[in-house]
């Protein structure tokens, strides 16, 4: 009632405010107002549902007598596509012929400027160092781009806002290009009191799409206040520019009355009335707004679909025609044949205008491609299932015991094999819609002219599956088949070539790109699961928007293309295979080997791999395709992979150190950063580890949340294919919560560094990758460091081998068994090449176990008669597990050791030996001396010694005299006896001591 009563006391002072004007308008004598000089309007709508309808003047004072107010149609009344209220009469009306309505919704499909209502904002979750906001923003905003807008192409936050009020539940749908998931886009609706709308994640989180293909997304909404977000945050981690997201034809239904069509844009026209929407002007024709139709054209002008007005021809050239090779004639001949870029908008006959090329002469057609047979009208056909040809030869039926090798291998282009296809697109005009976007050329297929410079020239390639032949059948790797082209790029510009796929046309991927010009190489992509899937390859000479042909001269070439396994392929040989018995041998029948056996090359039959090696993949024929597992490792029970069992040994110096690395088996993670992006976007790199154990699983697994989301409706295998990674070691970039603003944390381009498993040594190389140890603190243990080597299989545009990794394993009992993971501080992002990583992981646990090496005994001192015997271990330990200490020991002693006693007497034995010696010789020499005195003293003057027999002792006789040496001679004496030899006397003094008398004597 309270509402009703205000509702009326409002109408009672609107209609005297309005007859008061009137009042006052005619006491000045103003004419009558007509229709044209009002319009009508509705005053809001009351808690009723219901409205007034009045009329305002354009301009005031200048009538008078304005109708009267009069009740409105209900508030929830809209009329339907193509029609729009009619003011006076308040009824439905169909929109006139160049015009258009939507009824209940509007449409916003024509953007060279941001239409009103919408607004870009630029925002910046991560404050300053000081607090303060980042203003490196600030020129970041949504594009118009003339049919579509496009977003911000760097790693800031812009969104795009636009508000209205719905006076019924209603909808909002748009379509977009959103190719590349190095950018976030999220689609999000809020309240009138900024409260977000419970939206599920599919609602919320956009799907990718292929370049160059459009996609629909579609919200409900409820009536009342919805505050619509288009937001995009791109993260340049890698210094890559990220593609932009691109927005067309937002429509949105539930809104209030429309009392008026809309005109059709310039360009574009709506021939009946009652039109919902308006249609492009064909090409060479033009129109102005609002057109019923589309004028033609003068004969020297021309137009693209949807242009407003003509343009003149220009002088044909070089860049106005292309190069084709026709089909193979009945001859086998073909030739080089030119034809004009259509649509043409060039004039031959002006002056300086080039004409078309003359017709090549005929040449003999190329080959077929291996599995095919040619006919005698030079068409080539696959061969029948079971036989093979090298394309140049008859179709072959495979000899008993070998099976066909099923695959497409195409290195010949005369004619566009038949799974494959080739289109132009692009995302602002149809120009080269019906152009083919690559041309056969012989011996290579090129990019075609297309329309504009930053077309999609588009060729695609469908395997509809994959099929391991018979002898591989029982394998349980992950390679179920391979794709391999050779490519080259001559670009002048920003040319860039993508490589995609889409599995099971669930989601289209890219795979690897290529920018600018790149010299003839290779790649392989290896299919690790079996599904249908179609390769795209994609080239774009710019992606700038431009009307003048540039960089025509800007081409792709593709020599070859090959795929092996393919399940309804053509066969360019066989292979043996392996036999059941001999009546299978006979009728050619093959049976697939178990898990981890070969094929033995002199009986044909399935033998098992020796231990620790493994099948190479894609070849099980002979022993040597059981290749050998490297250091430190052994293969899973099916010789499928190699991988560590979680022990190492080393012998060094005669000792042999043994570790058991199981308390490093779980899956170890490692966050690195922050780091900060150009313009400050935090992002985070984060490792998973998966070292040993596992039986050879690959257990660390990174997953990209957000492609995972967006990605939810496809199915999990699928799911799990685009976006999970499981490897040894994986790496995923994480942008935190808090960092921009996100609700969750957000991860994306998650990559494997490590699929295969080469080796753990003590040594720095191991099949060609280094550790490159001065990366890290020296080791000042004696426990040498263990280096686990790791490859990734998949090869990537920078590095043509794969990525590498090396995994430090460092003996540190210092640290928890957990240990410490690192990476150089040289090499902050753990690679200093974008190719190797290194890592260090220091734990107590990678210390070797104990040995009696390990540590010594000490003995303790005889007391009581028992000694003590204690072990200690060495200082440092540098070991753990293994041997324990023993226990302390005790042994009965004595206070004097027996080998002291030994010692003792043996010395005293010694010393009276000695003795006994020195005192026999000494006696004996005194009798040698007297012997010498008597001989002379008895010598005559003349010198002449008597005969022996006269001096010498008869036996026991006794001495009678004693000799005694006189003391030194003085030096007086010594010149004497000199002077005495010099005259010939060679005598000399003793001293004798006489038992009667004492007496000198000289000779």
């Amino acid at each position: 009632m309270k509402e009703e009563s205000r509702g009326f006391c409002f109408l009672k002072c609107f209609l005297f405010i309005i007859s008061a004007r009137q009042w006052v308008s005619a006491s000045r004598n103003l004419r009558p107002c007509n229709e044209t000089d009002y319009y009508y309007e509705y005053t809001e709508c009351d808690s009723a549902g219901s409205r007034w309808r009045v009329a305002i003047p354009h301009n005031l004072g200048t009538c008078s007598a304005l109708p009267t107010p009069t009740r409105g149609t209900d508030c929830s009344f809209s009329c339907a596509a193509g029609e729009f209220l009619e003011m006076s009469a308040q009824q439905c009306t169909p929109c006139a012929a160049g015009s258009y309505s939507l009824g209940s919704g509007v449409r916003f499909d024509q953007w060279d400027t941001i239409p009103a209502g919408f607004t870009s904002l630029a925002t910046y979750m991560d404050p300053g160092p000081s607090g303060e906001e980042s203003q490196a923003c600030n020129s970041s905003s949504w594009t118009p781009q003339g049919v579509y807008l496009e977003s911000s192409r760097d790693e800031c936050t812009v969104s795009l806002v636009y508000a209205v009020h719905l006076e019924k539940q209603g909808s909002v749908s748009f379509s977009y290009q959103y190719p590349d998931n190095n950018i976030f886009f999220e689609f999000y609706v809020q309240n009138e009191q900024c409260q977000e709308m419970a939206q599920t994640d599919d609602q919320k989180w956009i799907k990718l799409t292929t370049n160059g293909e459009w996609d629909t997304h579609t919200v409900n909404l409820k009536s009342g206040t919805n505050i619509l977000y288009w937001r995009t945050t791109g993260i340049l981690v890698g210094g890559k520019m990220v593609k932009p997201v691109l927005l067309r034809n937002i429509q949105i239904e539930g809104v209030a009355y429309t009392s008026e069509c809309f005109p059709c844009r310039p360009g574009w026209f709506s021939s009946a009335p009652g039109s919902s929407s308006c249609q492009p002007c064909p090409r060479n024709t033009s129109s102005n707004k609002g057109a019923a139709s589309c004028t033609p054209c003068p004969d020297t002008q021309y137009s693209h679909e949807g242009w407003s007005q003509c343009k003149e021809r220009p002088p044909c050239s070089e860049k106005d025609y292309f190069q084709i090779h026709t089909a193979c004639d009945s001859e086998g001949k073909t030739q080089v044949m030119y034809r004009w870029v259509e649509p043409r908008i060039c004039e031959e006959n002006v002056t300086g205008a080039v004409a078309l090329p003359p017709t090549g002469a005929r040449e003999a057609c190329p080959p077929c491609n291996p599995g095919y047979y040619n006919t005698n009208d030079s068409t080539c056909f696959p061969c029948p299932p079971g036989t093979h040809s090298d394309g140049t030869s008859v179709c072959e039926e495979c000899p008993a015991g070998t099976e066909p090798v099923l695959g497409y291998e195409y290195k010949w282009w005369n004619v566009l094999p038949s799974n494959m296809k080739t289109s132009c697109f692009n995302v602002g005009n149809s120009k080269c819609d019906d152009m083919n976007g690559w041309e056969v050329a012989g011996d290579h297929i090129r990019s075609g002219a297309g329309g504009s410079d930053n077309d999609y020239l588009i060729l695609n390639l469908h395997v509809p599956g994959f099929k391991l032949p018979t002898s591989l059948a029982g394998m349980t790797g992950t390679e179920f088949g391979r794709i391999t082209f050779v490519f080259e790029t001559i670009c002048s510009a920003d040319c860039e070539l993508y490589f995609m796929m889409d599995v099971n046309r669930k989601s289209t991927t890219v795979v690897e790109s290529w920018e600018g010009s790149k010299e003839r190489q290779s790649y392989t992509h290896i299919m690790t699961r079996n599904a249908s899937v179609s390769y795209t390859w994609a080239f774009q000479r710019t992606n700038q928007a431009q009307d003048a042909r540039r960089y025509i001269g800007d081409v792709v070439i593709l020599y070859s293309v090959s795929v092996t396994n393919v399940q309804d392929g053509v066969a360019s040989a066989c292979r043996a295979c392996a036999l059941l018995s001999q009546s299978s041998q006979r009728s050619g029948s093959c049976i697939p080997c178990p898990a981890g056996f070969y094929i033995d090359r002199d009986t044909n039959r399935c033998q098992e791999c020796p231990p620790n090696t493994y099948l190479s993949g894609h070849h099980t024929y002979g022993e040597d395709a059981c290749l050998p597992c490297g250091p430190g490792s052994k293969s899973n029970k099916e010789h499928s992979r190699c991988y560590s069992d979680c022990s190492f040994s080393h012998t060094e110096n005669n000792r042999t150190l043994t570790f058991d690395l199981s308390s490093l088996s779980t899956v170890a993670s490692l966050t690195i950063g922050p780091s900060f992006t150009s313009k400050g976007t935090k992002y985070l790199h984060v490792f998973n580890v998966s070292l040993c154990g596992h039986q050879g699983k690959m257990a660390a697994v990174c997953t990209d949340n957000v492609t995972d989301i967006a990605n939810k409706d496809m199915g999990s295998d699928s799911t799990q294919f685009v976006n999970s990674v499981d490897s040894f070691i994986c790496q995923s970039t994480i942008i935190p919560a808090d960092g921009r603003g996100f609700r969750m944390a957000l991860a994306s381009q998650s990559i494997s560094l490590a699929d295969t498993f080469v080796g753990a040594t003590v040594d720095s190389d191991l099949d060609g990758i280094n550790a490159r140890p001065e990366l890290f603190s020296d080791n000042s243990k004696s426990i040498p460091d263990i280096n686990f080597f790791y490859r990734s299989t998949q090869a990537t545009g920078s590095c043509q081998r794969g990525r590498s990794a090396v995994m430090t394993i460092r003996c540190n009992p210092e640290k928890t068994d957990r240990g410490q993971l690192t990476v150089p501080s040289a090499c902050p992002a753990g690679t200093c090449d974008g190719c190797t990583f290194h890592f260090l992981w220091e734990s107590g646990s990678a210390c070797p176990r104990c040995t009696q090496d390990d540590y010594h005994q000490i003995e303790g001192a005889c007391k009581g008669g028992v000694q003590e015997t204690l072990s200690v271990w060495n200082e440092p330990k540098l070991c753990i597990k293994g041997m324990s200490l023993p226990a302390k020991s005790s042994a009965p002693c004595e206070a004097i050791a027996l080998w002291l006693k030994a010692g003792v007497g043996g010395g005293a034995f010694l010393a009276v030996l000695l003795v006994s010696l020195t005192c026999y010789f000494w006696k004996k020499n005194k009798r040698l001396e007297y012997k010498y005195s008597r001989l002379v003293m008895s010598a005559n003057k003349d010198c002449e010694l008597p005969v022996a027999d006269s001096c010498a002792l008869a036996e026991g006789e006794e001495p009678e005299d004693d000799v005694v040496y006189s003391h030194k001679p003085s030096l007086l004496g010594k010149l004497r006896a000199i002077a005495n030899k010099r005259e010939g006397d060679s005598s000399e003094s003793v001293q004798l001591k006489s038992s009667q008398s004492e007496r000198w004597v000289w000779g």
